[in-house]
């Protein structure tokens, strides 16, 4: 009996110093409270009592950051929230040079979010963010690096408007489509003018293009039930006509004249 027990004793022993890593992780490994190495991955041996092992997982963590209450520089309230990408590249640093590596980089990305974005206007924001993202990115990457932690991508993931703002940006969108639909339909008013000038100026150059455009006209109408008949006359055939008249009013009006200077 007391053998079984010495066997079993020395089995729990073995056993627990024998330790399997996976791919994605790394052993800090202290004996008697000294860093020594940093194992793993595969099949590593500690030796009882004497070494201890903390686990750090090698894969990208991602991050939520918690929603931030931020005045932007045009005194604006806002709420913003983003979402963090980052990885451990050296185990021992992250164990030994902070004390818990998850928490300090979660907090150094909340003030870091509050610092950029309360420097930068709200049009800023929501126009550049992918600049403003590319700035998290590197402020937070440069206070990490210490603590052997890489900082891949910041992304702002959403951004709360007070109501009244919202409603003065979907104002300020409504007027600034006005002022687009106003100026093509001037710029199309302008094109017209411009083609209805040179097509004048083509009609004064060729007065036989006007009647031309009036059979054109008589075609377009024209259809199989239409018992209307519609011929356009030209203008010169009338000329005579009008400057006889115009030359025989001038008679009337001047003998009209001259009797009443007679009978004065």
């Amino acid at each position: 009996m007391p053998q079984l027990v010495i066997l079993v004793f020395i089995l729990l022993i073995i056993m627990s110093s024998i330790k399997v890593m996976r791919e994605y992780e790394r052993a800090v490994v202290f004996r008697l409270g000294r860093l020594i190495a940093v194992k793993g991955p595969g099949l590593i041996i500690l030796i009882p009592f004497i070494d201890k092992m903390i686990r750090v997982s090698l894969r990208t963590v991602v991050m939520d950051i918690e929603p931030q209450d931020v005045i932007t520089k045009d005194n604006v309230s806002i709420k913003v929230n983003a979402v963090l990408y980052f990885r451990v590249m050296e185990a021992d640093k992250a164990i030994v040079d902070v004390e818990n590596y998850l928490f300090a980089t979660n907090q150094l990305a909340q003030t870091t979010l509050r610092s950029i974005l309360g420097q930068s206007d709200l049009d800023e924001i929501l126009a550049e963010r992918e600049k403003i993202n590319h700035r998290l990115q590197q402020i937070i990457d440069d206070h990490t690096e210490p603590w052997g932690i890489k900082v891949s991508s910041v992304e702002v993931k959403q951004i709360d408007l007070p109501i009244e703002m919202q409603r003065a940006m979907a104002r300020q969108a409504e007027a600034e489509r006005e002022r687009r639909a106003k100026v093509i339909n001037a710029d199309g008013e302008y094109q017209a003018a411009r083609k209805l000038a040179d097509a004048a100026q083509q009609i004064q150059e060729f007065p036989i293009a006007l009647q031309l455009r009036f059979l054109q006209t008589l075609s377009d109408i024209a259809t199989e039930k239409n018992s209307t008949i519609v011929f356009p006359v030209p203008i010169d055939l009338l000329t005579p006509f009008m400057e006889g008249a115009q030359s025989k009013a001038k008679e009337i009006i001047s003998k009209i004249s001259n009797e009443l200077e007679n009978k004065e």
